[in-house]
């Protein structure tokens, strides 16, 4: 359960604050001479590092984190901020799990209650936390889909053509044949038995 009361009137840099952070070089200690370089001199713009130690990225003495420098990764930047958000903004996620615009009062009523602020200051600390959510991924789409490693469940086994080789004799093959033939008409007996003797010389052997 958390809901930071940091906050800046200077919402609108954070962007371009972020954007900083991400690309430069981590410091040893985070401090206003270091937002005055980074070319944020305004009073409104000392609340940026209340802001990071919030989300984990200093430490309380102002130092980076790890989590500062796994944001410089330009791939899981906004990842990493997304995590931050849902750690550091837990009561807000319990709301919403993804909160937009029209749940923008519903946040804005919970920063005045949770910490009996005014409603001037809660708007501030509304629009901070709006500002930060435009610069995160909650879902975590910056990672990347692993390819799965083939095996016999999803990959085409190729296999050999069976052949078949045919015997000549009927039951080698196993099969039946339905053979009909049609006799002449005649008293002759030695045609018949010319005729079933063919049969059984090229047919049945």
């Amino acid at each position: 359960m958390a809901l930071p009361s940091s906050y800046t009137m200077a919402y609108g840099s954070l962007s371009q604050f972020f954007d900083k952070i991400r690309d430069g070089q981590a410091p040893d200690k985070f401090t206003n001479q270091i937002l005055k370089d980074l070319g944020f001199k305004s009073n409104n713009h000392r609340a940026f590092i209340p802001i990071l130690k919030a989300l984990g990225f200093l430490s309380a003495d102002g130092s980076p984190t790890k989590r500062y420098h796994d944001y410089r990764n330009h791939s899981l930047s906004r990842e990493i901020l997304g995590q931050s958000l849902k750690e550091a903004y837990s009561d807000l996620f319990l709301i919403t799990s993804k909160p937009g615009s029209k749940d923008k009062d519903l946040i804005n009523g919970k920063f005045k209650s949770y910490h009996n602020v005014s409603e001037n200051v809660a708007k501030h600390m509304t629009n901070t936390f709006y500002s930060l959510l435009a610069l995160a991924d909650l879902d975590g789409k910056s990672q990347k889909n692993e390819e799965l490693p083939k095996t016999e469940s999803n990959q085409e086994i190729e296999k050999e053509p069976e052949k078949k080789v045919l015997s000549k004799k009927t039951g080698d093959l196993g099969l039946h044949y339905n053979i009909q033939i049609h006799l002449p008409a005649t008293k002759d007996i030695e045609v018949y038995n010319a005729i079933f003797k063919s049969i059984k010389d090229h047919l049945i052997e």
